[in-house]
C-alpha cells in the first residue's frame, strides 16, 4: 500500500525579493529623502520625519527602482525620481489624515493629532513642492508630465471619494474609478518613469505602467477588505475607520447589493452616519461575512494582481521580474 502523498505547503509571498533587489537603490533614495525634507523651519523636518520615518514599506519608490532593474537601466536618475514619488505619496497621506480626521497612521498617532491640521496641511504642501523640485532637476519633460499628471489625478480621486462619501448608491464601477485615481495612478507613474529614464520602447513603457496600475488597484482592494477583516495592527489604523467615515468601499457595496430590505435599511443608516457604534460595526462585519463580500473583494484583487504579473511577461525572466511578480502576490496575501 503506497503512502499518501502530502502536498508541501505553499510558500507565503513576501516582499523580501523586492527589498533585496532594491536595497542599494533605496539607500540612495533615502539619502535624497533625508536631505530634501530639511528646512530652516524646524517644524517641517520634525513633522515630515514623523511620517517618513514611521515604518512604511516605501513600495512606490521601490517600483521605480525595480522597474529600472527590470529594463537594465545603469544610471542614477531614478534615485531622485523615486524620492519625488515618495514625497508625493507622503504629502497625500498628510492631507488625507486631515480630511479624514484620522487618529492613527502606521500604528502611531497621525501627524495632525500631534502637530495640528494647519501645520500638517502646510508640510504636505512643502513635500509636494520638494517633489516638483526633484522632477525639474531631472530635466525630462516627459517624466515631469507623467508625475505631475499623476498628482492631479490623485487629487481628483480624493475629491471623487469625498463626494461619494455617505452615498449608499455608489456603484462598483465608480468605486473602481476612485481607487484607480487615488491609489493606482501613482503606482502606475512610479513604474512607468523607470522605462522613460532608460529610454525604453513604448511597449515596454506601457507594460510597466500597466503593471503599476493593476498592482495599485489590487493593493487598495486588499486595504479596503482588511478594514472589515483584520486587527487594526495590520494597517496601523483603527478598525472600522472606513465604516465610521461612511466610505463606500467594495465590501460594503457588495454586501448592500446582496442584502435583503432590512439589511439595506441598516446600510443606508450606517453609511449616512446614523449607526456607527461598535455594535453597528460588528453587525456590518457580520453582514459582510454573510454575503462573502471580503473574500469576493480579495478575489477581485487577485484578478488585478494577475493582470500586473501578466503585463511584465514581455520582459525576460530574471531576478527583477520574479521579485515584481512576488510583490503583486504579496499585495493580495496581506491580512490572511
Amino acid at each position: 500500500m503506497s503512502a499518501e502523498v502530502v502536498p508541501l505547503p505553499r510558500k507565503r509571498p513576501t516582499l523580501e525579493p523586492m527589498l533585496s533587489l532594491t536595497a542599494n537603490g533605496m539607500n540612495a533614495v533615502n539619502t535624497v529623502i533625508l536631505e530634501r525634507m530639511q528646512s530652516e523651519i524646524p517644524l517641517i523636518p520634525r513633522l515630515a520625519g514623523h511620517l517618513i520615518s514611521g515604518g512604511g514599506k516605501r513600495l512606490r519608490p521601490m517600483l521605480t527602482l525595480a522597474g529600472a532593474e527590470l529594463v537594465g537601466y545603469q544610471g542614477t536618475r531614478h534615485h531622485k525620481l523615486a524620492a519625488a514619488v515618495e514625497f508625493i505619496h507622503t504629502a497625500t497621506l498628510l492631507h488625507d489624515d486631515v480630511v479624514d480626521g484620522s487618529e492613527l497612521r502606521r500604528g502611531k498617532a497621525a501627524a495632525n493629532i500631534i502637530f495640528g491640521n494647519p501645520a500638517t496641511v502646510l508640510v504636505g504642501d512643502f513635500l509636494f513642492s520638494r517633489a516638483f523640485e526633484l522632477m525639474t532637476e531631472d530635466g525630462s519633460l516627459k517624466v515631469l508630465k507623467i508625475l505631475s499628471h499623476a498628482s492631479a489625478v490623485i487629487a481628483e480621486g480624493e475629491v471623487s471619494q469625498l463626494t461619494a462619501q455617505r452615498q449608499i448608491e455608489t456603484s462598483e464601477e465608480r468605486y473602481l474609478h476612485i481607487i484607480g485615481a487615488k491609489t493606482a495612478a501613482l503606482f502606475a507613474a512610479a513604474s512607468q518613469i523607470s522605462a522613460v529614464v532608460a529610454e525604453c520602447s513604448e511597449e515596454q513603457e506601457r507594460a510597466l505602467e500597466d503593471y503599476g496600475r493593476n498592482l495599485g488597484v489590487a493593493f487598495q482592494l486588499v486595504d479596503d477588505a482588511i478594514d472589515y477583516d483584520s486587527d487594526a495592527a495590520e494597517m496601523g489604523k483603527d478598525r472600522g475607520d472606513d465604516f465610521r467615515e461612511g466610505k463606500m468601499t467594495l465590501p460594503v457595496i457588495l454586501a448592500h447589493a446582496r442584502g435583503n430590505e432590512e439589511e439595506r435599511k441598516f446600510w443606508k443608516a450606517a453609511i449616512s452616519g446614523h449607526r456607527t457604534s461598535d455594535e453597528d460595526l460588528d453587525h456590518a462585519i457580520s453582514l459582510i461575512e454573510k454575503h462573502n463580500a471580503v473574500e469576493d473583494t480579495r478575489e477581485r484583487a487577485r484578478h488585478f494582481a494577475q493582470r500586473a504579473i501578466d503585463a511584465i511577461s514581455i520582459f525576460p525572466e530574471g531576478k527583477a521580474r520574479i521579485a515584481m511578480a512576488e510583490a503583486a502576490q504579496f499585495a493580495v496575501a496581506r491580512g490572511y
